[in-house]
């Protein structure tokens, strides 16, 4: 009997985009899956052809030889030794494709496999925990120890995470089997829940602590210290292992993760590890040269101002800036010149300027000079 035409198995115009290849193989695989069609033999060859389509046209290599050459282009590669034929593909597939693919789908939660999963009715290790916390500017810098107040679902003093009373023992579950799960069955599909007996514990408990309720946890406030390391920034994240979520039935307690943000500080910007810090000095200091104070995380500092300083000449103080936080040495701090010109100057101040003004030549103002004289095209 001779093939019939993939895109007619399909339902499928020749144009079809992957994704309505997709649509259409799931439409009818589903159609014609033997769990739906027990003991029909129509429905399984239609089954096999269907998924034979779909393995030539999902490929886009093996639907390109199949557009230009139709089956004549399997026909040798179906003989080769160690080749199945039929081409079967579980529609299923589609689905786990659309969710990441990989061992552990959605559908494997469904219907209970999963292969590497933790037991479920075991030990379970307690939920992360995320903590943000702003800090000044020199706590970032510097480093500092903080304490915060937590509250969280911690293991129960009484029981001490077993949820049991004390001389109380655990049975396995009735409903479940000790399973930690019920499967029911819809249509075709096999769809496995937590038990509503024992919430998935797999076990029931004869006497519950009566702290807890049998949970094995107990909300609660507790107080947490951290060592925040020199040099952290903005966006920094701290693991502080343990001091999650408590876990249940024995299993570990969670990690609390604590995300920095650290407030602007009023004079130093930050780059990196360097600092910038924007200092004012006065148009005589700048003019004939001074020597001034700056600030420094770590005190005042000195600097040189040279003669003819002009404004947003950058100073360098090496090692003045912030320490790496992996140990990589120290940043510096540079300072920029802010060039303050005097306002409201009263009569003799002005005096003393115009005076000044008239003493002035080129040679005092060598920038102006070199302005004008590439600008003086400009008004010809």
């Amino acid at each position: 009997m001779a093939k019939r035409d993939y895109y007619e198995v399909l339902e499928l115009d020749r144009k079809a985009t992957p994704d309505e290849i997709k649509k259409a193989y799931r439409k009818m695989a589903v159609k014609y899956h033997p769990d739906k069609n027990p003991g029909d033999k129509t429905a399984e060859e239609k089954f096999k052809e269907v998924g034979e389509a779909y393995e030539a046209l999902s490929d886009p290599n093996k639907r390109a030889a199949y557009d230009q050459h139709g089956h004549a282009a399997f026909d040798a590669r179906s003989r080769q030794p160690g080749r199945g034929g039929g081409g079967f593909h579980d529609p299923f597939d589609i689905f786990k494709e659309a969710f990441g693919g990989g061992g552990s789908s959605i559908f494997e939660e469904l219907f209970g496999g999963g292969g590497g999963r933790s037991d479920p009715t075991g030990p379970q290790r307690g939920a992360d925990l995320r903590y943000d916390m702003e800090i000044t500017f020199e706590e970032a810098v510097l480093g500092c120890e903080k304490e915060i107040s937590l509250t969280k679902l911690d293991s129960c003093e009484t029981c001490h995470g077993s949820g049991a009373e004390a001389g109380s023992s655990r049975k396995t579950c009735a409903t479940c089997g000790g399973r930690g799960q019920v499967v029911t069955s819809r249509g075709i599909f096999s769809v496995a829940q937590p038990c509503p007996r024992c919430q998935g514990a797999g076990q029931t408990i004869d006497k519950p602590c009566k702290t807890c309720h049998g949970a094995g946890r107990k909300e609660r406030t507790k107080p947490v210290r951290l060592k925040i390391p020199a040099g952290v920034d903005t966006g920094a994240r701290l693991r502080s292992t343990g001091n999650g979520e408590g876990g249940t039935r024995g299993g570990t307690s969670g990690d609390l993760y604590v995300v920095l943000h650290v407030k602007a500080h009023e004079i130093f910007q930050r780059e990196g590890d360097d600092l910038i810090c924007d200092v004012p000095v006065h148009f005589v200091q700048a003019a004939l040269g001074a020597e001034i104070e700056v600030p420094t995380l770590a005190g005042k500092a000195l600097i040189k101002i040279p003669a003819g300083t002009q404004n947003a000449t950058v100073f360098r103080l090496r090692g003045k800036g912030v320490r790496n936080v992996q140990g990589h040495g120290v940043g510096d701090l540079h300072v920029r010149a802010q060039i303050e010109v005097p306002q409201r100057l009263n009569a003799a101040q002005k005096a003393k300027l115009e005076e000044f003004a008239e003493l002035c030549d080129s040679s005092v103002n060598p920038i102006s000079k070199s302005f004008w004289d590439k600008a003086k095209n400009l008004f010809r």
